[in-house]
């Protein structure tokens, strides 16, 4: 849990506000490094949004005395030392929560899943879901304080600018520049002095495996780190949209209809992934959509470098009990999972509101 200290009169907030309302200076942001347990309330009658139990609300404090209240369906004893397992596992998830600093989730998920190393001259290539001219409330693009936050974690961690790349296009007759400036994407690119690109501008590759040939775009094989950063939500026909449907946009336009034409979106998003490099998949699950369009708060970061087990850790949390034929085939008890629990984060989300 990350606090924020004003340098001048010491006062400490748990919300990243820009700057002190007293002394109006700019806070500094302040991690926690060890956290310990000094409080505890079992609780044993579910409700919508806590349908397990017995499940514990824990009072939490850091080494500088901060403290915050966290739900837990492991058992502690007061005293305690929270910490989390890390996993370097190419199929591992990480699951963190977002309290209110969405950099301070990208950070952790990153951490859970063994860090990323990066040097100035890496070309980093990031994907947001950007489908429609629509304002970030309605939870059809990918948010913009995500793409701000993971562009922010970029450079802090040694990234330049003027090598991350912002790429998108559109599958319809919409200008991809009124989806870019209605989900305020584009001011976040400008704002950070990155100038998006319009992967239907640029040159296709093509690669074939098991008698699919796709048409994929060469920035994608151009790039040292490609990071996927979809927005998830629910969907009537193929259950989850996220990790993996967002990457049909690395492709032709002409190429994904083509294919659609003569294979099922399942059937092309199992096989893609065969012909795509390595990617790494951060997932914003802070508002996301139902099926039926209206959107829910979710509060959660997803991360992985394996986007079939996000979807199906997704799906998890979300209850959902139709899954597509090729999540079906995907065990949740075998997906090592690290930082929150599934049990703890759960609700019916098409049941709730």
């Amino acid at each position: 849990m990350a606090f924020y200290q004003c340098p001048k009169c010491k006062k400490i907030w748990q919300y990243p506000i820009e700057r002190c309302p007293h002394c109006f200076s700019g806070l500094e942001r302040l991690k926690s490094e060890k956290i310990r347990v000094i409080g505890i309330s079992k609780v044993t009658i579910p409700t919508l949004l806590h349908p397990k139990v017995p499940y514990f609300v824990l009072v939490l404090e850091n080494e500088k005395g901060n403290k915050w209240a966290q739900k837990s369906i492991k058992e502690y004893k007061i005293g305690d030392v929270i910490e989390y397992e890390t996993s370097q596992g190419k199929n591992a998830v990480a699951i963190w929560r977002i309290k209110y600093d969405i950099l301070e989730a990208i950070e952790k998920v990153v951490d859970l899943l063994g860090g990323l190393t990066i040097n100035p001259q890496a070309k980093i290539l990031i994907l947001p879901t950007l489908i429609a001219p629509k304002h970030p409330y309605l939870a059809v693009n990918t948010n913009p304080k995500f793409l701000e936050g993971l562009i922010n974690y970029l450079i802090g961690i040694g990234g330049d600018v003027k090598n991350i790349k912002v790429v998108a296009q559109s599958f319809d007759e919409t200008p991809i520049e009124a989806s870019a400036q209605k989900s305020q994407l584009l001011d976040v690119c400008l704002r950070n002095h990155l100038l998006p690109f319009d992967l239907a501008k640029g040159n296709f590759v093509k690669r074939g495996k098991n008698g699919f040939i796709f048409e994929i775009s060469e920035e994608v094989f151009n790039a040292d780190l490609v990071i996927n950063l979809p927005i998830l939500k629910l969907d009537s026909e193929l259950g989850v949209k996220g990790a993996l449907e967002n990457t049909t946009k690395f492709l032709k336009a002409e190429s994904y209809f083509s294919l659609k034409y003569l294979h099922s979106q399942e059937e092309l998003l199992e096989k893609l992934p065969e012909v795509l490099p390595s990617y790494f998949t951060i997932a914003d699950g802070l508002t996301i959509q139902k099926a039926n369009g209206l959107t829910t708060f979710l509060g959660l970061t997803l991360a992985s470098f394996n986007p079939f087990n996000l979807d199906r850790v997704f799906a998890e949390i979300a209850m959902l009990g139709d899954l597509p034929e090729y999540l079906k085939k995907i065990k949740i008890e075998d997906i090592p999972i690290v930082g929150r629990k599934v049990e703890e984060l759960q609700y019916n989300i098409e049941k709730v509101g």
